[in-house]
C-alpha cells in the first residue's frame, strides 16, 4: 500500500491555529474535546456547533476519540456496562453531528493479564465476552452511522490479545488502532514486542494508528523524531500492510511544530 495523508489530533483551538494547514491538503482529523467525562456527559451542543461552523472548508478524513476515562469496556458488571454503553452512543451522536466516521476507544487489556493468564485461566474469557456484550448495541450504531470504533492498545503488552477480540466479535464497524507510544513504552517498561510487532499482529485488521514518540519511560505523546521510536522501518512495516490505516499525529505540546513534523516523516516515506 501507500501510505495514506498524516493528519493531526486536535482540539478546537489547536485546530483553529491549524486549519489552513490541515484543510490545504484535506488532512484527517481527530477530534478529543469529548474524551472528558464532564464534557462528554453535558450538553454537547455549543461545542458540536462550534466545530460544524469551523469545519466547513475541511474536506478531509475526520474522526473523534471515544471517552475512555474509567469506562472499562470488559467490566464484568452490567450495570456498569450500560453507563459504558451509554457514553459510547453519546460519541457516536457526537461523530455523527461532525460527519466523523471512526471513534476511538481503549483497550481493556494490560499487563497483570499476560502475567496472570494461567493464574486465572478463565479471564480473559470472561473479559471477551464482556467486552462483546458492551460493544453490541454501539457497533449496531456505528453500522447504522458509518462509522468505525478503532480499539486503542492502552496497558497492552501482548499484541495478539485485543486482534484475538476483534476477530471473535467480527463485525466490519471494529477494527484495530495501534498507538506506537504506548506500544513502545510497554517495551520499554514490560519487555513488550517492538512496535513493529504490534503492528505485523495487526495486519489485516488495522484501521487506524496514533503517531507519537516517546522515551520508553512515560507516555509522552512527543513529535515522531523526538524520542526513540525507529521510525523509519516503522513507516516500512505500514506501507507493507494490505489495508491503509489512518495515520493521526497525537502530540501533546507544541501543535504548531507539526507541519514540519509532517514533512520528515513524508521524507522518510517517500519510496526512492
Amino acid at each position: 500500500m501507500t501510505l495514506s495523508t498524516f493528519g493531526a489530533a486536535v482540539k478546537f483551538d489547536s485546530y483553529q491555529s491549524l486549519r489552513n494547514w490541515i484543510c490545504e491538503a484535506d488532512r484527517p482529523i481527530e477530534i478529543q474535546d469529548f474524551v472528558f467525562p464532564e464534557v462528554i456527559a453535558g450538553d454537547c451542543s455549543d461545542l458540536v456547533g462550534k466545530y460544524q461552523n469551523a469545519l466547513e472548508p475541511h474536506r478531509g478524513e475526520r474522526g473523534i476519540h471515544g471517552p475512555f476515562f474509567g469506562l472499562d469496556l470488559s467490566n464484568p458488571d452490567r450495570a456498569i456496562r450500560a453507563v459504558i454503553q451509554e457514553r459510547f452512543l453519546k460519541g457516536l451522536e457526537i461523530a455523527e453531528s461532525l460527519s466523523a466516521t471512526h471513534m476511538v476507544i481503549h483497550s481493556p487489556f494490560t499487563y497483570w493479564h499476560l502475567l496472570n493468564h494461567r493464574n486465572y485461566p478463565d479471564v480473559l474469557g470472561l473479559m471477551f465476552s464482556a467486552a462483546a456484550d458492551c460493544l453490541e448495541p454501539v457497533l449496531k450504531r456505528a453500522a447504522e452511522t458509518g462509522c468505525t470504533l478503532m480499539l486503542e492498545n492502552i496497558d497492552d503488552t501482548d499484541p495478539a490479545t485485543r486482534v484475538e477480540l476483534v476477530r471473535q466479535i467480527d463485525h466490519p464497524n471494529l477494527k484495530i488502532s495501534i498507538d506506537t507510544g504506548h506500544a513502545d513504552l510497554a517495551h520499554g517498561r514490560y519487555q513488550a514486542p517492538p512496535v513493529n510487532d504490534f503492528i505485523a499482529a495487526a495486519a489485516g485488521h488495522l484501521g487506524h494508528v496514533h503517531l507519537q514518540d516517546v522515551d520508553g519511560y512515560a507516555d509522552r505523546h512527543w513529535h515522531p523524531g523526538e524520542g526513540r521510536i525507529s521510525w523509519q522501518p516503522l513507516l516500512d512495516a505500514l506501507e507493507g500492510l494490505e489495508e491503509t490505516p489512518r495515520l493521526i499525529l497525537e502530540v501533546r505540546h507544541h501543535p504548531e511544530r507539526l507541519p514540519a513534523t509532517v514533512r520528515w516523516l513524508e521524507g522518510l516515506g517517500r519510496s526512492d
